[in-house]
C-alpha cells in the first residue's frame, strides 16, 4: 500500500471526522465512497436532459 505524508492541519482535520478509534484508512474510503457517490448523482443528474 502507497504511503503518504499529511501536514499538521491535514491530519487535524482527519482526527475531527474519525469516529471514537476509526482507523486513518477506514476514514479516508469512507470519503473517497462519499465523493464517488456524489461524483455519480452529478454524472448521472446530466443525463435527464
Amino acid at each position: 500500500m502507497p504511503q503518504i505524508h499529511l501536514d499538521e492541519e491535514t491530519i487535524e482535520r482527519l482526527d475531527g471526522l474519525r469516529v471514537e478509534d476509526e482507523e486513518y484508512d477506514e476514514l479516508i474510503t469512507e470519503l473517497i465512497n462519499i465523493y464517488e457517490a456524489e461524483e455519480l448523482t452529478l454524472f448521472h443528474s446530466g443525463d435527464a436532459e
